[in-house]
């Protein structure tokens, strides 16, 4: 019996692809290298932005795991579409880095990328590579105006929801608006407190966790992703109850030290913990959903 002989490992000469395209490397750097810097300096400083970098490393492994796949269906893209799609970007990244808009310039880049990805390999390796896509856009920093609108409301929820627990239990806490009263000290519930910095990062890396453990089910993913909205609201109810409970017992000096940021790397791994305790749960769910289009192929 004849055996086949292993297929051809298809290996990437980096050096003459970087003497072919250097004016596309440079151009590249010249936009990465500065956005990035940035971003460090910026957004990724900050609580709601401590997942860009590893969005960034988990989203460039995604796209490396692929390129045998990418390199098999490789085709040039539309030359027209592309030059569309760089007209829009290139401006919009010049002008949000000129005017220090993260958000627009950050856009833009990914745009850009994704622009000569599909130059270089076509729409049918993007359509292919559209959870990759889809995941490194969580580095996108919200704008402001959004987490305004968004978070107001959040932290309504969480100081209510507060408030009326600990109220039953007989600790003595009232609420104006979003600032909490016990035991003559006053506690303003932030931003990071209203869920949303934990939304942001519970779901890059949640769907991350979906995608390489169970598969790319788009319906399961969206089920997962919904379900992050609550658990990551519920998490942030109970972060600051922990912080009202350590304020009246302890004083504010304990509650707003160390133990203010120890409680949000307790909670966003709890939460974290929790996600993976409902993915288990919903195996049923997720087997069903998988079976679902081969049954009706049958």
């Amino acid at each position: 019996m004849a055996t086949a002989a292993p297929a051809p490992v298809l290996r990437i000469d980096w050096q003459s692809l970087a003497f072919r395209h250097w004016p596309l490397l440079l151009g590249a750097a010249a936009m990465l290298v500065p956005t990035l810097v940035s971003m460090a300096r910026g957004p990724w400083s900050l609580e709601s932005g401590v997942h860009g970098p590893i969005v960034v490393a988990t989203g460039l492994w995604l796209v490396l795991r692929r390129a045998a796949d990418m390199r098999a269906f490789m085709s040039p893209g539309n030359p027209t579409l592309t030059f569309v799609g760089l007209l829009l970007a290139i401006p919009a990244y010049v002008f949000g880095r000129a005017f220090d808009f993260i958000s627009i310039e950050v856009t833009a880049l990914l745009l850009s990328l994704l622009c000569v990805v599909h130059a270089y390999f076509g729409m049918k390796v993007v359509r292919m590579m559209w959870f990759p896509i889809f995941y490194i856009a969580f580095i996108i920093p919200v704008p402001g105006w959004i987490l305004d609108t968004v978070t107001q409301p959040l932290k309504i929820f969480v100081s209510t929801v507060v408030t009326s627990g600990l109220s039953q239990v007989g600790y003595p806490i009232a609420r104006i608006g979003v600032t909490l009263y016990v035991a003559g000290y006053q506690l303003l519930v932030e931003d990071a407190c209203a869920g949303l910095n934990s939304l942001v990062s519970l779901s890059a890396i949640g769907l991350f966790y979906i995608y390489v453990l169970r598969g790319s089910n788009l319906r399961y993913s969206i089920i997962m992703l919904l379900l992050v909205v609550p658990i990551a609201i519920a998490a942030n109810c109970v972060r600051v109850a922990a912080l009202v409970l350590i304020t009246y017992h302890f004083g504010d000096a304990m509650a707003q030290g160390y133990l203010h940021n120890f409680a949000g790397m307790v909670t966003f791994t709890s939460a974290l913990l929790f996600v993976f305790l409902v993915d288990k749960l919903l195996t049923p769910l997720r087997d069903a959903l998988a079976r679902g289009p081969r049954a009706q192929a049958s």
